[in-house]
């Protein structure tokens, strides 16, 4: 159970980086998606969208494998 409660939190910013670069795409073809009223507005989403989901992925893989100890000596916890 609690893997498949992980793999649904994983999945969720995946989703939304994807939807960003789709958007980020759409924009340069000029393609402008119905919530947006302007190609610059669809594209600040789509970034925000990537960013956040990339963030949050690069997070949570930082976060194993510091448990882990796998990381090197920059990336480890000073405490």
């Amino acid at each position: 159970m609690q893997r498949l409660i992980a793999l649904i939190i994983m999945l969720i910013p995946g989703v939304l980086a994807a939807w960003g670069i789709k958007l980020m795409r759409d924009m340069l073809f000029g393609i402008l998606q119905p919530p947006f009223p302007a190609l610059w507005m669809q594209f600040m989403a789509g970034l925000l969208f990537f960013l956040g989901g990339l963030g949050f992925i690069a997070g949570f893989v930082l976060h194993r494998d510091r448990k882990r100890n796998k990381v090197q000596d920059r990336f480890k916890d000073n405490q």
